[in-house]
C-alpha cells in the first residue's frame, strides 16, 4: 500500500475560503480515485494561507484487473455483424471468442475481455491536472503569459508550485508526472514567506510536516488555533486579565498566519467610555484582534491581543505599537459615532428624544424593507399594532410593548449601527437607556431580534416576548403574502429561523397562544396593506405596492375598484370578495403548515417520534404547549402494556372499517350504533365501556389532563379484546353487520379524541 502527498502552493488563500477549499480538494480527489476502483484507508486535507495539502493513506499500487464477458452474435451470423462484434470487443478473430449455447440450443459468440489495471501513478497523473484546472474557487484569477492561452489555469491567487509524491513508506516515493499551467509537479515546497523562504525537498507526509515546522510553518489549522488560544490565555493571565473568547475570530486569524505569535497592545483608557460591544466590534472588524476583560471591574481592559505571523527581533514591540495606533484611530471614530448618536438631529430636533428623532429620520427617508412589503416605517406600524395586541396574551403591558416596538428599529439609522451592523438592537437598548426609557422597553429593543439561532437565548421578559413575536410574525405573514417562501435549501429572508424563533419563545416560556388565530388576523390585515390583482377566474396575483395590475381587461385592486360598466363592477365585486377569501385561506393554510413543519423539526431534534408528531398534528391543535404535552403523554402511554394493546385493537378496528367502507362508501358507519341491535354480551360491554371512557376522556381533555384522558381510554383494552375474540363483525344479518361496524367507528372516534392512531407505527 502507498500514500499520496499533494500540496498546491500559491500566493495567498483568503482565510474564509481555506476550510471549504481543503474539503473540496479531499472530496474531488478521493471521489475520482474511488470511481476508478482505487480504494483508500484514510484521507486528510489541511490548509494554511499559502498552501492546500492532501494526504491519502493506503492506496494500492495499481487498479484491480477487470474481466468482462460480452455476448456477441449467433454462430453463422452475417459477416457485418461478426465484424462489428470483433471491433467492439477488441478481438483479432473469432478464434479468440468463446462459443456458448443458450436454452434453446442456439450457439453464440462470447468475448472475454480482460483489462489489466493501470498503475496508480498513471491514474493520479490523469486525474490531478483536471481537478486542479477545474477547482471550484468562489473567485479565481489568471496570470502571466499563460493567461492569454485557451482554457488557462485559474486559481484563487497565482499558483507557484505543486508537490505530488506517491509511494510506499519503505521506499523512495515517485513524483506524479503531470504539469498544469506550466507548473510541473515535483517534491519541492517552500517555508515561511519571511522567516524561511528557501526551497524544501520533501518525500512523504511525515517528513513534509516536520520540515515545514522547522521552516516556521504550522500546517494543521487546528493546531494553529490551539496555539493562539493558549498563548492568548497565558498572556492575558500574566497581566491579570481574562481573554474574551471569540470562536469565529479564532478561526479567522488562524487562517491568516502560518506561524502564530501572540502579542499584546494597548489603547487609551478614556476609550472605555464607549460601550464594550462597540469597542469589541471595532477592534475585531478592523484589526482582527481579541479584547480582554478586567476581572476586578467586570468590564473591558484597555489592552488587546493580536496575532502576528513573524517572530520580530524586538519581541514584537513595533508590531504591537503599530496596531495600537490603528486601534486608537478606529476607536476615535467609534467615540465620535457614539457621541453623535446621542446628539440632536438638526432636521428632526423637534421630534422628541434622540432615538425618537432617529425614528423620524427612518420614516422620512422612506427606507424600503422590501419592494412588495413597503417601507420600514410601515413595517414598524404593523409591529406596534401586533405587539399591542399580543401583550395581554403574554402578560405584558400593552403600552410598554407598543413603545418598545416603535423604537425597536430606530437604531438602524444611527452612526454606530451603520458602521457596525452586528450591534443593531444592542445599541438601540443603550440609547433607550440613555434617554430614560423604561427598563422593560429598553431590554425589549435589544431582545426582539432573539433568538438568532438554535443556541441563542430566548427573551423571557413579557414585553420582550411580545415585541419579538410581533417582529417575527409580521415577517412571516408578510413574506407569505407575497409568496416569497423558502424553497429547498434557499431561505434568503431567514423565514425558517423566524418560525423556529416563534416556536422556541412560545414553548420555552410556556405561552398559551392560539397561533392560528394570530396568523388568520394578520393575513386578513395584510389584504388592506398590499395591492393584489385578480382575474374573473379567481386567480390571485401579488403586485408591487401601489402598482395597478391588468388582468382580463379589468383594473382591479383590493384597495379600490375603477369606474367600469355596472355589470362589470358587479362581477368584479363578487370576484374580488371570493378571491380575497381564497387568498386568505391559501396564505393562512400555507403558513400554518410551515409552522407545523418547523415544530416537527424542532421536536424531532428533541427526540420526539415522527409518527407521534403526525398523530397529534392531525387533530389541528394550534396551542404549541398543549401539542408538546399531548405528544409526551401519548409517548408515555404507548410504552405501557395497556397503550400497546389499545393501539393493536385500534389498528384491527381501523383495518376492518377501511375494507368495509370500500364496499359501503366512506362515512357509511359514522352514525351512532343502535343499542337495541346490540345482541352479544361483548358488544354491549364494549358500548358501555366506550360511553364511560369517552365521557371521562372528554372531561380530562377539557381540563388539559392528557394522562387522565389516556388512562380513561386504556379501560377499553379488555372489552375491545373480548369483542374481537367473541363477536363476528360481518354478521349475516345486514342490520347487525352495519351496527357492529358503527360500534367500531365509534371506537375509532373515541380514540381519536387524544390522537389519530392511524398515523402511529407499530
Amino acid at each position: 500500500m502507498s500514500d499520496l502527498l499533494l500540496e498546491l502552493f500559491s500566493e495567498e488563500i483568503p482565510a474564509r475560503m481555506q476550510a471549504q477549499a481543503a474539503a473540496d480538494l479531499k472530496k474531488l480527489v478521493t471521489d475520482a480515485l474511488v470511481e476508478r476502483g482505487l480504494l483508500y484507508e484514510a484521507a486528510t486535507a489541511l490548509a494554511t494561507p499559502r498552501r492546500l495539502t492532501l494526504h491519502v493513506v493506503g492506496l494500492p499500487t495499481s487498479q484491480p484487473d477487470q474481466r468482462e464477458e460480452k455476448k456477441g452474435p449467433r454462430v453463422g451470423a452475417p459477416e457485418a455483424a461478426l465484424a462489428g462484434f470483433l471491433k467492439s470487443s477488441g478481438l483479432a478473430s473469432l478464434d479468440d471468442a468463446r462459443i456458448d449455447t443458450d436454452k434453446k440450443g442456439g450457439k453464440f459468440y462470447v468475448a472475454v475481455i480482460e483489462k489489466k489495471g493501470a498503475p496508480t501513478l498513471d491514474v493520479l497523473a490523469e486525474i490531478l491536472p483536471a481537478i486542479i484546472k477545474s477547482f471550484p474557487w468562489p473567485k479565481a484569477m489568471r496570470w502571466g503569459a499563460g493567461s492569454s492561452e485557451p482554457n488557462p489555469l485559474r486559481w484563487v491567487r497565482p499558483l507557484h508550485a505543486i508537490v505530488a509524491t506517491f509511494g510506499p513508506e519503505t521506499e523512495e516515493p515517485d513524483i506524479v508526472p503531470f504539469e498544469v499551467g506550466g507548473i510541473k509537479a515535483g517534491n519541492v515546497t517552500y517555508g515561511h514567506r519571511f522567516m524561511a523562504p528557501a526551497a524544501i525537498k520533501v518525500r512523504r507526509f511525515d517528513d513534509y510536516v516536520t520540515k515545514l515546522y522547522d521552516a516556521k510553518v504550522v500546517l494543521d489549522p487546528a493546531r494553529r488555533r490551539d496555539i493562539i488560544l493558549h498563548d492568548c490565555k497565558d498572556l492575558a493571565f500574566a497581566q491579570g486579565l481574562e481573554l474574551v473568547e471569540d470562536e469565529g475570530l479564532l478561526h479567522e486569524v488562524a487562517g491568516l498566519v502560518e506561524w502564530p505569535v501572540v502579542l499584546m497592545g494597548a489603547f487609551d483608557a478614556s476609550f472605555l467610555d464607549i460601550p464594550a460591544e462597540v469597542i469589541r466590534a471595532t477592534i475585531r472588524a478592523n484589526q482582527k484582534c481579541f479584547v480582554l476583560r478586567d476581572p476586578a471591574t467586570g468590564g473591558l481592559a484597555n489592552k488587546f491581543l493580536l496575532v502576528s505571523n513573524v517572530v520580530a527581533t524586538d519581541g514584537g514591540k513595533a508590531i504591537a505599537a503599530g496596531n495600537g495606533r490603528v486601534v486608537r484611530a478606529r476607536l476615535s471614530d467609534a467615540l465620535y459615532f457614539w457621541k453623535t448618536d446621542q446628539a440632536p438631529l438638526p432636521d428632526f430636533s423637534d421630534q422628541g428624544k434622540p432615538l425618537d428623532q432617529r425614528l423620524a429620520k427612518l420614516r422620512a427617508l422612506n427606507i424600503v424593507f422590501h419592494a412588495k412589503l413597503g417601507t420600514q416605517g410601515a413595517r414598524i406600524d404593523r409591529i406596534v399594532a401586533l405587539a399591542r395586541e399580543l401583550a395581554p396574551k403574554v402578560g405584558a403591558d400593552p403600552e410598554k410593548a407598543a413603545r418598545a416596538a416603535e423604537l425597536a428599529k430606530a437604531d438602524l439609522v444611527t452612526e454606530v449601527v451603520g458602521e457596525f451592523p452586528e450591534t443593531q438592537g444592542l445599541m438601540g437598548r443603550r440609547y433607550a437607556e440613555l434617554q430614560g426609557e423604561d427598563a422593560e422597553v429598553s431590554a425589549a429593543i435589544e431582545e426582539h431580534y432573539k433568538p438568532q439561532g438554535p443556541t441563542d437565548r430566548i427573551p423571557t421578559a413579557p414585553v420582550s416576548v411580545a415585541v419579538a413575536l410581533a417582529d417575527k410574525l409580521d415577517t412571516l405573514v408578510g413574506f407569505w403574502a407575497i409568496d416569497e417562501k423558502p424553497t429547498g435549501s434557499k431561505d434568503p429572508f431567514a423565514l425558517r429561523r423566524a418560525a423556529l424563533g416563534v416556536i422556541r419563545i412560545i414553548l420555552e416560556n410556556g405561552l398559551r397562544l392560539r397561533l392560528n388565530d394570530v396568523i388568520r388576523k394578520e393575513v386578513e390585515k395584510s389584504i388592506d396593506t398590499f395591492v393584489f390583482s385578480l382575474d374573473l377566474r379567481g386567480q390571485v396575483q401579488i403586485c408591487d405596492v401601489d402598482v395597478v395590475c391588468f388582468k382580463s381587461n379589468h383594473k382591479v385592486g383590493f384597495n379600490y375598484i375603477f369606474e367600469l360598466p355596472k355589470s362589470d363592477n358587479e362581477i368584479i365585486s363578487e370576484t374580488r370578495h371570493n378571491a380575497k377569501k381564497t387568498f386568505i385561506g391559501r396564505a393562512e393554510d400555507g403558513l400554518r403548515a410551515f409552522f407545523a413543519d418547523r415544530l416537527k423539526v424542532d421536536l424531532r431534534d428533541r427526540g420526539a417520534r415522527h409518527d407521534l408528531l403526525d398523530a397529534v398534528f392531525a387533530l389541528g391543535e394550534d396551542d404549541l404547549v398543549l401539542i408538546v404535552r399531548r405528544i409526551e403523554a401519548l409517548d408515555a402511554f404507548l410504552k405501557t402494556e395497556d397503550g400497546a394493546s389499545l393501539l393493536a385493537g385500534y389498528k384491527r378496528a381501523a383495518n376492518i372499517l377501511k375494507a368495509e367502507e370500500k364496499k359501503d362508501g366512506a362515512g357509511a358507519f359514522e352514525a351512532a350504533p343502535n343499542v337495541s341491535l346490540l345482541t352479544d354480551a361483548e358488544e354491549k360491554a364494549l358500548f358501555a365501556a366506550m360511553e364511560t371512557a369517552t365521557a371521562e376522556a372528554d372531561s380530562a381533555l377539557k381540563a388539559e389532563n392528557f394522562e387522565a384522558a389516556m388512562q380513561a381510554l386504556s379501560t377499553l383494552r379488555a372489552p375491545t379484546d373480548a369483542f374481537f375474540d367473541k363477536v363476528t363483525v360481518n354478521a349475516e344479518t345486514p342490520e347487525i353487520r352495519k351496527n357492529r361496524l358503527s360500534l367500531l367507528a365509534q371506537l375509532r372516534r373515541a380514540i381519536h379524541l387524544v390522537a389519530d392512531f392511524s398515523k402511529i407505527g407499530g
